[in-house]
This record gives C-alpha cells, sequence and structure tokens, in this order.
C-alpha cells in the first residue's frame, strides 16, 4: 500500500538537437493527419500541463541543463550525455511520466545519498554469443541500459537475434527509448524493465506485482514506425505524480483502496491505495495484465538472477532483444507490409464520435513534432525545482 506513491516509488527508483542524438537517423516523415486533440484521448489529456499556466522550453535549453546537473552530480562526459538524451527524448515525445519532471528528484536523491554509483565500471559476466548477462555495478540505468541495447543489436546483426539481461543498476527511464533504438539498425526492439512493487495481483490486497513495462519498436518505410510503451499496470506509476501536480483525477479501475477493492469511479488520487493490473478488475481482464506482469518479471529480475517481486535482491533489472528484420525476411517486403497495416490502421473507419484511429507510435511522433518547434510545456514548480537544484548543484541552467 502506498501512503504517499511519489516518495514510494522516488526510494524504489534509487536502489532532436544540436547534438545528434540516438535517433538522429530515424525520420518521422511528415504527413500524417493533424493531431484534432478536440474531443481526444480525454484520459491523456488529463495529464498534461494546462497551457495557460505551461513554460515552454526549448529541448536544446532544457537538455543543457540536464547534461550540466549530472556532471554535478559526478557522472562522465558521455553518461551525462547519454542520460539527459534519454530523459529529452521522453519529453519531446510527450512521455511526461518518463520525463525530466518526474524523474529527475529521484536520480538526483539516489546521488546524493549514494545509492548509484555515477562512474560504474559494468561488466559482461555471462556472454554465450547471441545472449548477455551485464552486470550493471550499480550505474544509473540511463546510460547503462543504452550501452547494452548496443550490445544486443551488435550481436543481432551477427546472429539474427540477441537478448541480455541487465541487473543491479538503477532506474532506465521510458521502455520505448531503448526498444526505438533498433529501428535505425532495421531491427525490431524490445525492451522489459522490472518496475516499483506496487500493484495488487487480481483479487489480491497486498503490493505483489511490479509495474513491469514493455516496449516494442518497429521499423516501417513511409509511415510514422510502430512504437509502443506502456506499463502492465492500469496506469503508469508515475502518472500518479503526474495527477497530483495537476491536480487530476484517478480513472474507474486505476486503483484500489488499501483493502483490495478497486475503486470504480472517477475521484481524487486516494491518500493509501494499491495499483490495479491492466485491465483494472476480472471482469474485464486484469488476469491478463496480472499474466503479463508475471512475464516481465521472469524476463528480468528472476532471469537476472535477483528474484522476484517483494523478495527482489536488487530494486531493477532490464531485459533488451534486438531482432534483424533481414534475418528472417526481405528488409524492403517487411518495410512495405508494415505501411500497409499501419496505413490501415490510421484510416480506419472510426467509431460514433470518434474522429480518427491512432496507433502506438503516433501521438508522440505529433508531440515530438510539435515540441521540437516550440518548445517543451513544464508545469512552473517543475522549473522552479530545476533552477533551485542548480544552484545547490553549482550547475549551471537554460531555464531563464
Amino acid at each position: 500500500m502506498l501512503a504517499s506513491f511519489l516518495p514510494a516509488l522516488s526510494d524504489g527508483m534509487v536502489a532532436a538537437s544540436a547534438r545528434p542524438s540516438a535517433f538522429a537517423g530515424v525520420s518521422w516523415r511528415a504527413g500524417f493527419p493533424p493531431r484534432g486533440r478536440e474531443g481526444e484521448a480525454p484520459v491523456l489529456d488529463r495529464f498534461k500541463v494546462p497551457e495557460d499556466i505551461a513554460v515552454r522550453i526549448a529541448p536544446d535549453d532544457m537538455r543543457a541543463t540536464v547534461e550540466n546537473m549530472f556532471r554535478a552530480l559526478g557522472m562522465p562526459e558521455a553518461d551525462a550525455v547519454q542520460a539527459a538524451d534519454v530523459l529529452i527524448y521522453a519529453d519531446v515525445r510527450g512521455i511526461e511520466s518518463h520525463g525530466v519532471s518526474n524523474m529527475m528528484r529521484a536520480y538526483v536523491h539516489g546521488f546524493r545519498n549514494g545509492h548509484v554509483n555515477p562512474t560504474p565500471d559494468w561488466k559482461i559476466v555471462r556472454d554465450t554469443g547471441p545472449a548477455l548477462y551485464v552486470d550493471s555495478d550499480n550505474g544509473l540505468g540511463l546510460a547503462v541500459g543504452p550501452a547494452v541495447m548496443d550490445l544486443a543489436i551488435e550481436r543481432a546483426r551477427q546472429y539474427g537475434i540477441a537478448f541480455a539481461v541487465t541487473s543491479n543498476g538503477g532506474h532506465y527511464g521510458a521502455a520505448a527509448y531503448h526498444a526505438h533504438r533498433a529501428v535505425a539498425h532495421d531491427m525490431i526492439g524490445i525492451s522489459m524493465t522490472s518496475g516499483g512493487v506496487h500493484v495488487a495481483p487480481t483479487f489480491g490486497a497486498e503490493p505483489l506485482l511490479g509495474l513491469n513495462p514493455i516496449g516494442v519498436a518497429a521499423p516501417s518505410g513511409a509511415e510514422v514506425p510502430f512504437l509502443f510503451d506502456a506499463s502492465m499496470s492500469s496506469v503508469a506509476g508515475n502518472k500518479i505524480g503526474l495527477l497530483r501536480r495537476v491536480g487530476g483525477n484517478v480513472a474507474p479501475g486505476w486503483v484500489a483502496e488499501e483493502n483490495g477493492a478497486p475503486v470504480m469511479e472517477e475521484a481524487p488520487v486516494p491518500p493509501n491505495f494499491l495499483l490495479l493490473p491492466l485491465g483494472g478488475t476480472r471482469d474485464i481482464g486484469s488476469h491478463k495484465g496480472f499474466g503479463l506482469m508475471m512475464m516481465v518479471e521472469v524476463l528480468t529480475t528472476v532471469l537476472g538472477g535477483t528474484g522476484a517481486g517483494p523478495d527482489r535482491r536488487t530494486a531493477f533489472a532490464h531485459s533488451f532483444i534486438a531482432a534483424d528484420v533481414g534475418a528472417f525476411t526481405d528488409l524492403e517486403t517487411f518495410k512495405a507490409d508494415m505501411d500497409a497495416y499501419l496505413k490501415r490502421l490510421r484510416e480506419c473507419r472510426t467509431a460514433p464520435g470518434e474522429e480518427r484511429v491512432v496507433y502506438p507510435g503516433m501521438l508522440e511522433a505529433e508531440d515530438e513534432e510539435d515540441r521540437t518547434a516550440n518548445g517543451i510545456p513544464y508545469h512552473p514548480e517543475v522549473i522552479e525545482w530545476f533552477t533551485a537544484t542548480c544552484d545547490e548543484l553549482g550547475a549551471t541552467h537554460r531555464l531563464g
């Protein structure tokens, strides 16, 4: 049970710019339909900062600020740049739950308290070619995770497919970032991570399951690439923090009372609650979310040799899979088939009252186009925290 979700979550996290990003070679291709936000995705909109109070910051300015903070916390130059790239990727693509607003506080706390190693000497411990186990040496997953994904990509070039697992490290940001790295190499990318143990199993009243997100990305031709990223809980844990910040309500089936009874009406975030598996209740499929959470736990923490659920011996384990499309089928045929399917999906006849169908990756690509041009919207409290923390760290910022 979470008496105060943000501190509990933070404690768990402890255990397109001038600089080329990891995705500089990936084109988002203009030409998709206009966003049409009015009447669209109201559940998603509840996490957005109201435009009338939002402070828009150019991505390069926030990137430089975050890099300077990581340097001040002791990270080497390359790691500071890489870690900032993961966070700015999330903010530019509208993944606020895993951008700087929520995450930097936990990271700063971890470094300051000695729970995160700023200069890890991560090592490959087991290596059979297409399968690897990496010890992260308690390093921040924002820096170690991309390096391990790149190892999987390199091995997939040799073997067609590769699977790498790393544990003994920290939070790695948005799963999408790591899966997405494979797309520029004409590969399918999959990444999973063991999230905080805040979810009750179906019919249960104890937090025994991790949030356990999955990210999957696949290349395409003319269409925006398929890019799925979701927690296996009814709502991503970090989004509870966003709701508290912007004053939003939880939707029915997102959380349960401390006795395990699902909250089935829209309400403010309860003071004490449990998160529910994807589906919310058994009647609408929470057993599926329950099973998916267990699957990710097996493929991350258990496979990484660190136990499971509340008995984990380290807070986080991450898995990275890269599959070279050309090892399985003709690459151009694959991209043409993906384009045809993605186009068919977004041109689908809509249900009454709906404007369009959006497949995973479309909204994020649209956010990237908007925020690259117009800046990333932040809550004023976030900017205040950044400027104050930069002053404490002796790090320069570019936030006004």
